[in-house]
């Protein structure tokens, strides 16, 4: 009989993961709507969708990462080595769940810059006699 502590890394590994993921997308896109209506200018109806699409995107971009980067090449047979592997795993995906984090908040604030930029650049444009024809 197999005494693997394998498939137990398994169990212990997958729902924290799961967990982290759902923390991290749940509070970045419900703080995010604010950007989301600001980059949009006030239309809640794309600015939630793009919000959700996002969103939808976070989670399938980094489940996806934490199932590739799940599989325990060797044999676990204690309990050290089965916390050591886990910790390295766990905390390796933690550190890519921050960056891809400050990613879309990067995303996020070049979206509000560019979308504040355009703004201004319509409102100079509509000062100026004759540029209602220029596009």
């Amino acid at each position: 009989m197999n005494n693997s502590l394998n498939f137990i890394a398994y169990l212990i590994y997958l729902p924290i993961v799961i967990v982290l993921t759902w923390y991290v997308a749940h509070t970045l896109f419900r703080n995010s709507r604010a950007f989301m209506l600001d980059i949009f200018h006030g239309r809640s109806d794309i600015a939630l969708s793009t919000n959700k699409l996002f969103e939808t995107g976070f989670y399938l971009l980094n489940l996806g990462f934490a199932l590739v980067i799940m599989e325990v090449t060797s044999e676990i047979f204690d309990s050290r080595s089965m916390l050591e592997i886990l910790s390295t795993k766990i905390g390796g995906f933690s550190i890519y769940l921050g960056i891809m984090l400050f990613f879309n908040l990067y995303l996020f604030f070049r979206g509000r810059r560019v979308s504040k930029e355009r703004a201004s650049l319509a409102e100079a444009l509509k000062k100026i006699p004759g540029a209602a024809e220029v596009k």
